[in-house]
């Protein structure tokens, strides 16, 4: 009886220390909204962004109109590079109008600042932004366009909810980008839409008239209410 007494204590204590010793090392499941991989953010010759034939690969005439884009509205330009989408959006939105060149790289600040200044575009104002934050004025645009950036930012739900801030009623946020891991510039289409909802948006409209490499997709976001 009382060997018996003895191997049950044993079995019992084994099997505690089994159990913690597994808790303890088992991988947890990733938490909701935990950092994903992203791509190193472009710092080389800015001027690769104005390649002949840009306008009608990713058919940005389009894009404008579906973000509303017209004379009079307020635009930003989110990871604005070279400036290229910033001089389009300039051009239609007209002095009436404004467009915010966002971007973290401070080169790309003074690339777009004198690009403006030779291209006699008096509406655009540039922005040294976060990493997680645009720094745009509360209530201050109408439409967004992150053109080939999203796969860049490393926190894409506290950006987003960043922005929100910026945008007026009605206002559209317009995301261009390629399908791919996140490491690889690109990121699939379906994290950046799980992470827009995360962070208080709902898909409003997506395209995929913009896949000039036969991987690009085009996603318009709206807050929800």
């Amino acid at each position: 009886m009382l060997r018996r007494r003895i191997l049950a204590l044993v079995l019992v204590f084994c099997f505690c220390s089994f159990s913690c010793v597994y808790s303890q090392s088992s991988p947890q499941a990733p938490v909701s909204g935990e950092q994903r991989k992203t791509s190193e953010p472009y710092t080389g010759d800015l001027s690769i962004f104005d390649s002949e034939g840009r306008d009608e690969r990713l058919q940005i005439n389009r894009v404008i109109d579906i973000l509303g884009i017209i004379p009079g509205k307020n635009v930003a330009d989110i990871g604005a590079g070279s400036g290229w989408f910033t001089v389009r959006a300039a051009r239609k939105t007209g002095e009436a109008g404004l467009v915010y060149a966002v971007d973290i790289n401070p080169e790309a600040i003074h690339y777009i600042h004198d690009r403006a200044e030779k291209e006699h575009l008096r509406n655009v104002k540039t922005i040294l932004s976060k990493t997680d934050d645009p720094l745009l004025p509360a209530g201050s645009v109408d439409s967004v366009l992150l053109l080939k950036t999203y796969h860049e930012v490393a926190e894409p739900i506290v950006l987003l909810r960043n922005l929100r801030a910026a945008l007026r009623p009605g206002a559209k946020v317009g995301i261009i980008d390629r399908n791919g891991d996140g490491e690889n510039h690109g990121v699939a289409k379906d994290v950046v839409i799980r992470e827009a909802t995360e962070a208080g948006y709902k898909l409003a409209e997506q395209y995929d008239f913009v896949k000039g490499d036969k991987m690009d997709y085009f996603l318009v976001l709206v807050p929800r209410e």
